[in-house]
């Protein structure tokens, strides 16, 4: 490996929202995050469903079943 090519590592903390929620290495002291696995809605269970099933009837309404066979 060649020398003094890569950038130094040094210790990192990754705040969100002011407070530090991870310590790790980085080329960075910190990292300002928006958002986090502990709040983010798929991790905590939280996760909100669309009406899927809603807007597939919507577009079959629309254009009907002939629009997956139109490429063929």
């Amino acid at each position: 490996m060649q020398k003094d090519i890569h950038p130094k590592a040094v210790p990192c903390k990754i705040i969100y929202q002011g407070k530090v929620v991870l310590e790790t290495m980085s080329t960075r002291p910190e990292i300002h995050v928006d958002v986090w696995s502990g709040v983010h809605p798929f991790w905590t269970g939280e996760e909100r469903f669309l009406d899927a099933e809603g807007r597939v009837d919507k577009f079959n309404k629309r254009f009907g079943t002939g629009y997956r066979n139109r490429g063929k």
